[in-house]
C-alpha cells in the first residue's frame, strides 16, 4: 500500500508538470496569435488615410474605419 501511495504522488507530479507544459505551450500560441493580429492591424492602419494629429486607432476603431473607408470607395466607384 505504501508503494502505491508513492506511485500516485509521482503520477500527480507528472500530471502537474504536463498541465504546466500544456499551459505554457497554449500561452505561447496565444502570444504568437496576438502578435500576428497586431501586425496585421498595424499593416491595415498604414494604408488607411490619417490626419496629422491623430492618435493611433484602437483595434475596433481600425476595423470600423477600414469598413467605412472601403464602403466609401465602393460608393465613389459606383457613382463614377
Amino acid at each position: 500500500k505504501t508503494r502505491r501511495g508513492r506511485g500516485k504522488a509521482r503520477n500527480e507530479v507528472l500530471l502537474s508538470k504536463q498541465k504546466r507544459s500544456r499551459r505554457m505551450k497554449a500561452n505561447d500560441r496565444e502570444r504568437n496569435r496576438m502578435h500576428h493580429l497586431n501586425s496585421a492591424l498595424d499593416a491595415l492602419r498604414s494604408v488607411l488615410p490619417t490626419f496629422p494629429d491623430d492618435a493611433k486607432l484602437t483595434k475596433i476603431e481600425t476595423l470600423r474605419f477600414a469598413h467605412n473607408y472601403i464602403w466609401a470607395l465602393t460608393q465613389s466607384l459606383r457613382l463614377a
